[in-house]
């Protein structure tokens, strides 16, 4: 999936760890989400005949069932069960989005990042701080500076003892 072009074909992932990221004509990145397993690339743009909001990216090797748009299009108006669960995936989909903006409106920029972090550990995979701070709609300084902050203690994110240092490690 390329930014501002159509689709051309509909991917479920099989295996693997994708980012979805935008770039603006200011320079900045906003990476939206990461997918994984069972999630789905290019439906909202099919559904809507849209080109795409974002760019794809694998960040680990990927494996998905690719379906042509006609092939996609014929499913949602004959085949019940693939409809509901596209219906499930995308209900899934605005439920993270809306829990995710709340928490980003509700939390420090520090919770965030520790969140942020907890997933990246549980997924272990590497992160750049520039992909970071696009997650979290921040710049590196920003970034840079909220990682001090965490470090001196200015912020009790209720972790085991030694686990907020160990987060912080490779930052």
């Amino acid at each position: 999936m390329v930014q501002e072009k159509n689709a051309r074909k509909i991917l479920i992932l099989k295996i693997g760890f994708t980012k979805c990221d935008r770039s603006e004509e200011n320079g900045k990145e906003l990476i939206f989400e990461f997918l994984e397993k069972g999630e789905i690339l290019g439906d909202l743009e099919t559904i809507l005949s849209r080109a795409c909001l974002c760019s794809v990216e694998a960040i680990t090797p990927v494996e998905a069932y690719v379906f042509s748009i006609e092939k996609f299009n014929a499913l949602i108006d004959t085949d019940k069960v693939f409809h509901r669960k596209l219906l499930e995936e995308l209900a899934l989909r605005i439920y993270q989005t809306s829990t995710r903006a709340f928490y980003q409106q509700n939390y420090p920029i520090e919770y965030s990042l520790i969140k942020f972090l907890l997933i990246q550990k549980e997924q272990q995979l590497p992160f750049s701080k520039q992909d970071i701070a696009d997650y979290l709609a921040i710049t590196v300084r920003s970034l840079n500076r909220t990682v001090k902050q965490l470090r001196k203690g200015g912020v009790n994110p209720e972790l085991a003892e030694g686990e907020l240092t160990q987060l912080l490690r490779d930052l």
